[in-house]
C-alpha cells in the first residue's frame, strides 16, 4: 500500500516539475465568433474565408475579414531553484525524514475485511451441548 502511494506522489511531482518548466503556445482561429481550430505548438488551420476577403484583384476596395487569430504563449521557468536544502541543516533533514516515516502510516486506510482464519474450517460439532443440557446465555 505504501509503495503505491509513493509511486503516485512521485509521478505527480514529476508532472508538476515538467509542466512548470515547459513553454508552449496555444493558437486559436475564429471565423466570426465561432472557434474553428485549436493548435498546440503550431499554427492553427484556417477556414478559408480570409482568402476571399483578401483577394482583391477585381475590386480595389478591400473589406475587413471576418476571421481572427489569437495566440497565447505560456512561458515556463528557465531555472529551478534548489535553495531550500541549502538552508536546512543535516539534523533538520534527518528530523523531517524520520517524522515523515513515523507518521505516514497514521493516515492510511486499514483493510478491515482481512480474515486471518479463512483457511481453517471450524471443528465439526458432534453434539449441540447448549441444547443438550438446556443452558442458554441470556
Amino acid at each position: 500500500m505504501k509503495k503505491g502511494i509513493h509511486k503516485i506522489c512521485a509521478i505527480l511531482m514529476t508532472l508538476v516539475v515538467m509542466f512548470s518548466t515547459m513553454s508552449f503556445t496555444l493558437d486559436l482561429h475564429y471565423c466570426g465568433r465561432t472557434l474553428v481550430d485549436v493548435a498546440l505548438f503550431k499554427e492553427a488551420k484556417t477556414c478559408g474565408m480570409e482568402l476571399q476577403a483578401t483577394d482583391s484583384t477585381f475590386c480595389p476596395i478591400t473589406k475587413k475579414g471576418c476571421c481572427t487569430d489569437k495566440q497565447f504563449a505560456f512561458e515556463g521557468q528557465d531555472e529551478l531553484q534548489h535553495t531550500l536544502f541549502d538552508k536546512i541543516t543535516f539534523e533538520q533533514q534527518v528530523f523531517v525524514a524520520s517524522f515523515y516515516y513515523s507518521y505516514i502510516d497514521l493516515f492510511t486506510n486499514v483493510d478491515n475485511s482481512v480474515i486471518s482464519f479463512k483457511e481453517y474450517p471450524p471443528p465439526l460439532l458432534i453434539k449441540d451441548i447448549y441444547v443438550l443440557y438446556e443452558t442458554f446465555l441470556i
